[in-house]
């Protein structure tokens, strides 16, 4: 798929081999009737509603195990939860891999070649940095990496 000498090139860079799924993000229209079904599931809400202001989005997290569902709603018309609803109604928009150093991995994916639509990281939830990868990437799946602050 991609070409040999960019893969000798970043061999000595970090992989996503054996990365944790961090988190599913779903788009909802609104956060407390999108939570209602995992609710029921019996997902208990984790932490607080959070804002997003450079996404143009607020964000309810439910914990299913090791892993969070994300639910994102849009504040206005204008962010791309907005354009996703619009486009394609509620449901999944992204899956989430944690990254131990998000740097590394930008230069890693550039150089291998890989449509990022992030190529600085922008701030997440809970003081968390995030980049996208194109979805054209995933055969059609947003893909996120996200890289927690050190405790």
């Amino acid at each position: 798929m991609f070409d040999d000498d960019i893969a000798a090139a970043t061999s000595g860079l970090p992989s996503l081999d054996g990365a944790q799924l961090d988190h599913v993000g779903i788009a909802v229209a609104h956060l407390a009737d999108g939570a209602v079904p995992f609710e029921l599931l019996g997902l208990g809400h984790e932490g607080q509603d959070e804002l997003v202001r450079g996404q143009d989005v607020h964000v309810r997290t439910l914990r299913a195990g090791d892993v969070l569902i994300e639910l994102l709603a849009p504040v206005s018309d204008q962010g791309a939860v907005a354009r996703f609803l619009a486009k394609r109604g509620p449901g999944l928009h992204h899956l989430a891999f944690r990254v131990e150093d998000l740097d590394a991995e930008i230069v890693r994916l550039r150089g291998e070649g890989v449509p990022l639509i992030d190529t600085t990281p922008r701030p997440g939830i809970h003081g968390t940095r995030v980049v996208f990868i194109h979805p054209r990437f995933a055969d059609g799946v947003l893909v996120e990496l996200v890289e927690y602050p050190p405790t």
